[in-house]
């Protein structure tokens, strides 16, 4: 089997690398560096295709997809309301300018 090709991938793996690929073309990347980037996250979630070889079936664990709630829900409770009000008024002001642009 030649590098890159993808015969190996269920339909699943594949219909999670197109959404994602849709996603970065949509924020402006390439369509080369997107599909590069999707199958990376893929084999990062997912440990490649599964048609043979070691580790077939085994639990690949919390993909990195699953993880953001757990790491930033516990910092920005601890701050003050205050600060985070105004991140959120910086964050309002820096969509509506750069809506503008």
């Amino acid at each position: 089997m030649p590098r890159g090709d993808k015969d190996k991938y269920t339909d699943k793996q594949e219909r999670k690398a197109d959404h994602i690929a849709e996603s970065y073309e949509k924020k402006g990347g390439s369509e080369k560096a997107a599909e590069a980037r999707a199958w990376a996250t893929v084999n990062k979630d997912d440990g490649g295709g599964k048609a043979g070889g070691s580790g077939v079936g085994a639990h690949t664990g919390q993909p990195a997809a699953h993880k953001g709630g757990k790491l930033g829900g516990k910092a920005a409770a601890e701050r003050p309301v205050a600060a985070r009000k105004a991140a959120a008024k910086k964050a309002a002001a820096t969509r509506k300018h750069k809506a503008a642009a």
